[in-house]
């Protein structure tokens, strides 16, 4: 079962609502249709040169960088304390099992360091698009 096939079964659940994967209408416009025929079919694909340079514009805007070396994005995020700097990660660690994608991170007290990478494709998907754009969400939604 796909992670689509099992959001959109939560979805009917639920009433129906973008929100159930974390997506608002910027976000949906934004992935544009391919995104939810690679998540029904199960498998991520790499991103392509032309979906790059439309998906990530955005995203480098908020501070969000590719990795050398790595097909990959990266971003810091500095917090008030430790106790936000959690339950920021709490939040995001919600949403991705959720879609069953996780991000590499690391965390120092008020600092969290994010890496996000698909390993099925070995590389940058737009699972990794989506969950980043919910991560900035939650920031915003923090600070």
């Amino acid at each position: 079962q796909s992670s689509v096939a099992w959001a959109s079964q939560a979805d009917r659940k639920e009433g129906g609502s973008w929100r159930t994967l974390g997506l608002t209408a910027g976000t949906r416009g934004c992935l544009g249709a391919s995104w939810s025929t690679h998540w029904e079919a199960g498998k991520a694909h790499r991103l392509s040169a032309e979906e790059r340079d439309q998906l990530l514009p955005n995203l480098r805007a908020v501070g969000w960088n590719e990795l050398e070396g790595r097909d990959a994005i990266f971003k810091q995020f500095h917090f008030k304390d430790f106790n936000r700097a959690f339950g920021f990660m709490t939040r995001v660690a919600l949403q991705a099992e959720k879609l069953d994608h996780h991000p590499e991170w690391f965390n120092v007290y008020n600092k969290v360091h994010i890496t996000l990478s698909t390993h099925e494709c070995a590389g940058l998907s737009e699972r990794d698009i989506n969950l980043a754009s919910f991560i900035e969400q939650v920031a915003v939604s923090m600070t």
